[in-house]
C-alpha cells in the first residue's frame, strides 16, 4: 500500500482525497521510486483546485516534481538506492504525479541527483529552481555577462523569480526584482540578491514599441503585457528567457526591439528537457546555488496541507518554495 492525494472529476462532480492505494494502481513504468519529498506549484495550484483545465487523464495523482530512492529497477541505467528526480516529464497531468509516497515511472524520464544535493534540497530546488538554472544558462549562452547590465526578474516571490534571484546575485549579476507586492516582500527579495525592486504595475501598460534601454536581460514568468515593455526596454543585444505566463499566454509587442536591438527573447520549456541539458542544470545547481539562500525561501507542508496550500497560490499568497514531506 501507499498513500496518493487523488483528484478526480466527472460532469457532474470534482473530488481531492488522501487515499491509501494498492501497488497494482501503479502507473506503467520500469523504475519503481519511494518519494520522500514533492512539491507545490503554481500548475498544481491550479489542478488541486480545478482552476484551469492541467489534468488530461482522470484520476490523477498531482504534483509536477518528486525526489526519492529506487525501490526497484527494470533498467540497467538505474539501481536499487539511486536517489533521483522527476521534473516535468507531464507529471501531474498526463502522468500520476509526486504528491504520493510511492510511483512507477519510465526510466526516460529520472535524472541522477548530485550526490551534493539532498532529496529534500532537490525539491526546494524543484521544477522551479530547475527552469530559474535553464533561464539563466540561457542569459549565459546568449552573451548576457554581469558588465552587459542589471537583470529583471519577473515574479520575483514566486518559485522561479526566488532561485534565480539567489543564482544571479551569486554569479555576479545586478538583479531587479519584479513584484507587485514591494511593500510585503521587499526584505525577503533583498536577502536573495535583489539590488532593486521594481513595482510590477509600471510594466503592465501596453509596450511602446522600444523605450529606454533599461535591462542587460531578464527571466520572465509573466508573458502579456510585462513581457512586452521588457523586450522594449533591454539594453541592444540583450537577452529575455520566458519561462511562464502567470499574467498573460499573450505577447502584445512589437518586432522593433528584435530588428533595432538584436533582443533574444529565448523560450524555455522545462517540461520536456533533453536529459543532457538537465543534467547539466542540476551539475550547475548543485555548483552555484546558495543553500543557505535555498533555506530562506522554503516553507515545508505534510501531504494533509497540500489542499489548503493550494488556494494560496490561487490567491497570490504563497511565497518562495513549498516542499512536501509526502510521509508526514
Amino acid at each position: 500500500m501507499y498513500r496518493a492525494l487523488v483528484i478526480n472529476k466527472t460532469d457532474e462532480i470534482f473530488s481531492v482525497e488522501l487515499s491509501d492505494l494498492d501497488n497494482d494502481t501503479l502507473p506503467e513504468g520500469d523504475v519503481t521510486i519511494e518519494i520522500e519529498y514533492s512539491t507545490l506549484n503554481y500548475k498544481d495550484g491550479l489542478a488541486i483546485t480545478d482552476s484551469s483545465p492541467v489534468v488530461r487523464v482522470w484520476p490523477m495523482v498531482p504534483g509536477v516534481d518528486l525526489a526519492g530512492t529506487v525501490s526497484s529497477s527494470e533498467n540497467e541505467a538505474y539501481a536499487v538506492g539511486d536517489r533521483v528526480t522527476v521534473n516535468g516529464w507531464d507529471l501531474g497531468e498526463k502522468r500520476w504525479g509526486g504528491l504520493a509516497t510511492r510511483t512507477r515511472v519510465p526510466a526516460s524520464t529520472l535524472t541522477k541527483l548530485p550526490d551534493s544535493i539532498s532529496t529534500r534540497d532537490a525539491m526546494a530546488i524543484g521544477t522551479a529552481g530547475y527552469t530559474s538554472m535553464l533561464c539563466v544558462l540561457a542569459l549565459e549562452d546568449h552573451g548576457v555577462t554581469p558588465e552587459s547590465g542589471p537583470i529583471a526578474v519577473t515574479g520575483a516571490s514566486g518559485g522561479v523569480g526566488s532561485v534565480a534571484i539567489s543564482l544571479l546575485n551569486g554569479l555576479g549579476y545586478e538583479v531587479h526584482a519584479v513584484t507587485g507586492r514591494v511593500e510585503e516582500q521587499g526584505d525577503y527579495l533583498r536577502l536573495l540578491g535583489a539590488s532593486q525592486l521594481v513595482e510590477r504595475s509600471s510594466l503592465s501598460e501596453p509596450a511602446r514599441p522600444v523605450a529606454r534601454a533599461t535591462w542587460g536581460g531578464a527571466i520572465d514568468a509573466a508573458g502579456g503585457n510585462i513581457l512586452a515593455n521588457l523586450l522594449s526596454q533591454t539594453k541592444p543585444y540583450g537577452c529575455i528567457a520566458a519561462c511562464g505566463l502567470a499574467a498573460s499566454m499573450d505577447l502584445p509587442g512589437s518586432v522593433a526591439p528584435f530588428i533595432l536591438r538584436g533582443i533574444t527573447l529565448q523560450g524555455i520549456d522545462s517540461v520536456h528537457m533533453p536529459s543532457a541539458q538537465r543534467d547539466q542544470a542540476w551539475n550547475r545547481l548543485a555548483a552555484d546555488l546558495d543553500r543557505d539562500a535555498l533555506s530562506t525561501m522554503i516553507t515545508e507542508i505534510g501531504l494533509d496541507d497540500v489542499v489548503a496550500m493550494a488556494a494560496k497560490f490561487m490567491d497570490g499568497t504563497a511565497q518562495g518554495r513549498i516542499v512536501v514531506d509526502v510521509n508526514n
